[in-house]
């Protein structure tokens, strides 16, 4: 029986938190180090020490904890309520009593979600691949002056393939005897 107990245990922090990949899975973290993950997130000027509203809803929507009953309105509102932009963990701890007061969560249940939620996970646009997508973006198919734009490889070629650089021999351009100055003298 022993071993049959840690296998349901085992993925429910991956379900609540897939987006983070097994990071999650592995190691649990406390609240106040996700706190200060979640505060630092997106915000490379962040010490770590207090959180801002939008951060703090990053967090919930990645813990899957709103609903219809429990919406960004109702974490704005009692954010506001705090009357600064950015909270510290122990105020932190008052905005999320705030926020469960007459709804169906405990406060000790809506600290598991985001304790299980793990760290924040960034998730980066993935390019679309389609029948149409790759066939313009295929370099080989270009023609014209599209086509001087890019190397053999696909590669861009930068300022030399959009712009005609002038070449800085000394002639203009279109002088027929160039190059024949130390030959006629």
């Amino acid at each position: 029986m022993a071993e049959t107990e840690p296998k349901p245990e085992s993925p429910a922090p991956a379900a609540n938190g897939s987006a983070n990949g097994a990071e999650g899975s592995e190691a649990k973290h406390s609240l106040k180090e996700l706190f200060e993950a979640y505060s630092k997130f997106g915000d490379p000027k962040s010490d770590g020490k207090s959180i801002t509203l939008s951060n703090s809803d990053k967090w919930f929507k990645q813990a899957k904890v709103f609903d219809k009953k429990l919406t960004t309105v109702d974490t704005g509102i009692c954010f506001k309520k705090m009357k600064k932009k950015a909270i510290d963990f122990k105020s932190f701890n008052e905005y999320l009593e705030d926020v469960v007061k007459g709804k169906d969560i405990t406060a000790a249940d809506l600290k598991a979600k985001l304790t299980a939620a793990g760290p924040p996970a960034a998730n980066a646009t993935k390019p679309v691949v389609t029948g149409a997508v790759s066939r313009l973006t295929d370099t080989s198919k270009y023609t014209g002056s599209h086509k001087e734009r890019f190397d053999a490889s696909g590669k861009g070629k930068g300022k030399e393939g959009r712009v005609d650089m002038p070449s800085k021999d000394g002639y203009v351009t279109g002088y027929k005897n160039k190059n024949t100055f130390n030959e006629t003298h």
